[in-house]
Formats: structure tokens, sequence, C-alpha cells
């Protein structure tokens, strides 16, 4: 919502993890799996993105995210290591880290999702300044 690297208009976007007291309450008046699901079946709309990350790719919660998304009519990319999990599976993108290592595959994610917000960055705002 702040910026990436332009101080310009921000972005909606959230974080599904972010807000304790909703995912308090989520897992404990319906379960953990259904934590981001919840969320997403109340906000999403049609043409959303959800990126989901799970460094197995077989969080339940994060895969129930991703297939709700998908039922939801969002796009669901995800980042996931090892093999890619049921998270690659259920995603409409993955990109999967091959490696066993978890600090290894979240290094990576972090990488990717720096680059992965300079390109969206690029897209909405063409004529700006590169930093």
């Amino acid at each position: 919502m702040g910026r990436f690297r332009h101080k310009e208009r921000g972005y909606d976007a959230q974080a599904l993890t972010a807000n304790s007291s909703v995912v308090t309450s989520l897992a404990n008046d319906f379960s953990f799996e259904e934590v981001f699901s919840r969320q997403l079946e109340s906000m999403a709309r049609r043409g959303d993105v959800l990126l989901a990350l799970s460094t197995s790719g077989g969080s339940p919660n994060v895969i129930l995210a991703a297939e709700t998304a998908r039922r939801l009519g969002m796009h669901a990319f995800a980042f996931s290591g090892k093999g890619g999990g049921r998270l690659a599976e259920a995603a409409e993108l993955a990109v999967v880290v091959p490696h066993d290592d978890f600090a290894r595959i979240q290094e990576m994610h972090i990488t990717l999702g720096h680059i992965l917000c300079g390109l969206v960055e690029e897209m909405i705002l063409p004529s700006a300044p590169k930093p």
C-alpha cells in the first residue's frame, strides 16, 4: 500500500497474514486451514491476483487459498520449493525453487518477490524514472 521504489499513489495490496485479530478469529471460529480462504471470500474481486508462498508447497491453508482464488475468478500465482507440492498444482502459475533447504528457498522467494514487485511497478508506472 505504501510503495516499492517509486513514491507514487499506493497500490491496493494486502498481506493476508498481517492482521493478527482476523487470523486468530478465523482460526478459532473456523479452522487454521481457512484463515486465508475466508479472507479472500470476503474481499476478493474477479481478476485480482493472489501470490501464495509455501516453502514446502504443502501448507493446507495456502493451498486452500489458491483453490479459493481460482474458484472466485482470481489469478493464483505461487512461489514454492522442493518439488512444488500441491500448491504448484493448485496455482495457475508456480515458480518452484528446486531445493530442499528451507533457508535457501525462502531467500529465493524474497529475491523473486523483489523482482516481481519491480516488474509490476514498471508496468503500472512505465514513464517513472528508473531508480
